[in-house]
């Protein structure tokens, strides 16, 4: 299964596509679609949109998965952060997929097997779970890596594939 990951921002949108089975996860691709401080808000949605597209179109992910917002002390930052995801969220719809959202804390417990982990803790499992040489860059594409890996962990599980049971996929109403 190819999953792409997503870390919705409207300055750096981190994304990380993977391809994982029961027992293996693997990095394909990773990076960040940005836009320029002091554009057009707008034009900065349309950009975030359009390269969106255009990633799914040439990376063809099975899945997508994205982080839910979670408004700290900055709730103006929060409201630019949710309408970014909300054409992230179109754009994915329109390619067909279907989209999962996970909190933060259920990426933790899934990469790194605790709801409390650090930043650095999830960074650096996610390195070791793909086995790669170095973080990935920018912080973003690696946040992404780690909701897509999420992502698997959940998708991938014997739990997620028991039949006749409420909220699995055999049992889904």
């Amino acid at each position: 299964m190819r999953i792409l990951g997503i870390d919705p921002g409207y300055g750096i949108t981190g994304f990380g596509l993977i391809e994982a089975d029961r027992l293996n996860a693997r990095l394909l691709r990773c990076g960040a679609i940005t836009t320029p401080p002091g554009m057009d808000f707008s034009a900065r949605l349309e950009i975030i949109y359009e390269d969106m597209r255009q990633l799914l179109e040439t990376t063809k992910p099975d899945a997508g998965a994205i982080e839910e917002l979670f408004f700290g002390q900055n709730v103006t930052t929060g409201i630019g952060v949710a309408q970014s995801r909300g054409v992230i969220l179109l754009a994915i719809r329109q390619a067909g997929l279907e989209v999962t959202a996970y909190k933060p804390s259920q990426v933790k417990q899934a990469v790194v097997g605790y709801g409390n982990a650090t930043k650095h803790q999830v960074m650096d499992m996610t390195r070791r779970l793909l086995r790669l040489e170095a973080l990935p860059k920018p912080d973003d594409a690696a946040d992404a890596i780690a909701i897509a890996l999420c992502h698997a962990r959940a998708s991938t599980s014997l739990l997620a594939w028991v039949p006749g049971c409420a909220g699995t996929k055999g049992g889904e109403k």
